[in-house]
C-alpha cells in the first residue's frame, strides 16, 4: 500500500473542475499536480521513458469536442498512459467523444440507444430521411455544449458534413413536453454520484446548461435509468463520465457520454460533487487509500479555489491570432457550406448573416427572435435566430447568428464578438480591395 500519492490532472484549458479535484485530492492526503503546458514534459533517455513531473497516475480531462486537432491531444494522452496509469483511457475517450461511434458500441452492446443513420453520400442520407417522421435531429459526430445539433423538418435537406465535421441523422425521443428534458447522471468508478434533469431553455430544445437550461436534482432516480447509465460508462470503458438519456414512450434511452463533463451544474442542482469521488479512485488506481468518511463530506463541497498544484501562472493565451478587417470564411448549416468574406465588427456582439445566403447553406431552424438596436431606431428591430458554425482560419466557432437582408451590402456575413472574442483584429488588414460598407445596426 502506498503511504502518499501523487495524482497528475491533466487538463490544458482553465477548468473550476480541475481545481476542484485537485483541492479534494490535497483534502484526502495525497499531492496533486496540474499537468499543462508549463509543467509537463515527457523525456526518453538511454531507453527509459520519464515524465516530469513525476506523478503516480493521471486523471486525463482533456477536451477534444472543441480542438482543431483532437488527435494531438489524443496522442498526448496516450503518450502519459504509456508510462503511469490514467483515469478514462484514451482508447475510451476516442469512442465517447465521437457520438456516432458511442451510438454504435453501446447498441452492439445491447443498450437502447436512438435509432441513427450515418452516411458519407448526401443522397444516401436524404434518402433515408423520412424514415425519421416529421422532425429529426441532425448532429455533428463531434461536438460540445449543444453547439452542431438541430432539429430538421422532413422537407429539409441535409450534409453528410457540417463545416469540416461528419454530421448523422438521429431519432428524435420526446415525450411531448410543455419544455424539452433530459437526465444527466454522473458516474465514477461505476457508482452514480448524482443526476440532475436538465430543461431545454425557452424557444430552444436542446438542454445544455451552457445554452441557459434549467437544472434540478432527481434525488430518486429510477433504477432503471440508474442502470442504463452505469452500464454505458462500463462498456465504454470510463472511469467517469457524465451519461445523457432521456425518456422515451418504451423507457430510458442513452443520447451521448460525455467523458470530460462539467458538474459545476451538477453541485448547483444537487449540492453533490464528484470530485472526491474522482480524487479517491486515482489514488486508489496507484495503490494508496483514502477515508470513506472524507470522501462523503468533501461531496458537499466544490472548492474551485486555485490549488496548491497549479503553476504559479496558470497559462492563459498571451496573445490572441489576428484577423483581419475582413477575412475569408467558411460557413456551414445542415445543407451546406460555403465560402465568403466576412466584415469584422466589433460594436455588435452577435454575428448576423444574409437571408438568401442562410438559405443557400441551409441554416436554420429558426431558435427564436431576438431585438438588435440601431442608432435611428429605438425600440430596435426584431430578427430570427439561427445556429451556423464559421471557420475562420481552421478555428470553428458554432454560433446562434441572426439574420438580416444583407443584399445591398458588400459583406454576407458580419462577425461580431461571439466569434471576435477569441481574435485580435487588425482593422488595417484586409482580404479584398474593396472599401468597406458601414454598418448602421449593432445589438445590444
Amino acid at each position: 500500500m502506498t503511504d502518499s500519492v501523487h495524482v497528475g490532472v491533466l487538463s490544458l484549458h482553465t477548468s473550476k473542475e480541475t481545481k476542484a479535484i485537485l483541492n479534494a485530492v490535497e483534502e484526502l492526503g495525497h499531492q496533486g499536480t496540474w499537468l499543462r503546458e508549463e509543467t509537463l514534459s515527457v523525456d526518453v533517455r538511454d531507453g527509459e521513458v520519464s515524465i516530469d513531473p513525476d506523478v503516480d497516475v493521471v486523471v486525463n480531462r482533456l477536451l477534444l469536442s472543441n480542438t482543431e486537432q483532437p488527435a494531438e491531444l489524443l496522442g498526448l494522452a496516450h503518450t502519459l498512459e504509456g508510462v503511469t496509469p490514467m483515469l478514462n483511457e484514451p482508447s475510451s475517450v476516442l469512442t465517447a467523444f465521437h457520438k456516432y461511434a458511442t451510438a454504435t458500441h453501446l447498441a452492439a452492446a445491447g443498450l437502447s440507444v436512438p435509432d441513427a443513420f450515418l452516411s458519407l453520400s448526401a443522397d444516401r442520407l436524404n434518402e433515408e430521411r423520412p424514415r425519421f417522421g416529421e422532425e429529426a435531429v441532425f448532429k455533428t459526430a463531434i461536438g460540445t455544449h449543444g453547439g452542431g445539433t438541430w432539429k430538421v423538418g422532413a422537407d429539409e435537406d441535409v450534409n453528410p458534413r457540417v463545416g469540416e465535421r461528419y454530421a448523422f441523422l438521429q431519432e428524435l425521443i420526446d415525450r411531448d413536453e410543455d419544455r424539452h428534458r433530459d437526465l444527466r447522471v454522473y458516474v465514477v468508478g461505476g457508482e452514480v454520484i448524482g443526476a440532475m434533469r436538465r430543461f431545454a431553455p425557452e424557444n430552444d430544445w436542446r438542454t445544455n446548461v451552457a445554452l441557459g437550461g434549467d437544472v434540478e436534482g432527481v434525488p430518486d432516480l429510477p433504477a432503471d435509468a440508474e442502470t442504463l447509465a452505469r452500464d454505458a460508462a462500463t462498456t465504454l470503458g470510463l472511469d467517469m463520465a457524465g451519461v445523457d438519456l432521456v425518456e422515451g414512450e418504451d423507457g430510458w434511452y442513452v443520447l451521448e457520454v460525455n467523458p470530460t463533463a462539467g458538474f459545476k451544474g451538477l453541485f448547483k442542482a444537487t449540492g453533490t460533487s464528484p470530485a472526491p469521488d474522482i480524487a479517491r479512485l486515482a489514488v486508489q488506481r496507484a495503490g494508496g487509500a483514502v477515508s470513506d468518511d472524507a470522501v462523503e463530506r468533501l461531496r458537499g463541497q466544490f472548492d474551485t479555489s486555485m490549488p496548491s498544484g497549479a503553476p504559479r501562472t496558470p497559462s492563459e493565451p498571451t496573445e490572441r491570432r489576428v484577423i483581419g478587417y475582413t477575412e475569408e470564411v467558411l460557413v456551414s448549416g445542415t445543407s451546406g457550406t460555403e465560402r465568403t468574406l466576412a466584415k469584422s465588427d466589433t460594436g455588435a456582439s452577435r454575428t448576423s448573416l444574409d437571408t438568401s445566403f442562410a438559405a443557400k447553406i441551409g441554416a436554420g431552424p429558426i431558435k427564436r427572435m431576438t431585438k438588435v438596436k440601431s442608432g435611428s431606431l429605438k425600440q430596435g428591430k426584431a430578427r430570427p435566430v439561427v445556429d451556423i458554425v464559421v471557420s475562420v482560419n481552421g478555428d470553428r466557432h458554432t454560433v446562434a447568428a441572426s439574420l438580416e437582408d444583407r443584399g445591398h451590402m458588400d459583406y454576407p456575413l458580419l462577425l461580431g464578438r461571439d466569434i471576435l472574442k477569441h481574435y485580435q483584429v487588425d482593422v488595417t488588414r484586409t482580404t479584398d480591395s474593396e472599401e468597406a460598407e458601414e454598418e448602421e445596426l449593432s445589438e445590444e
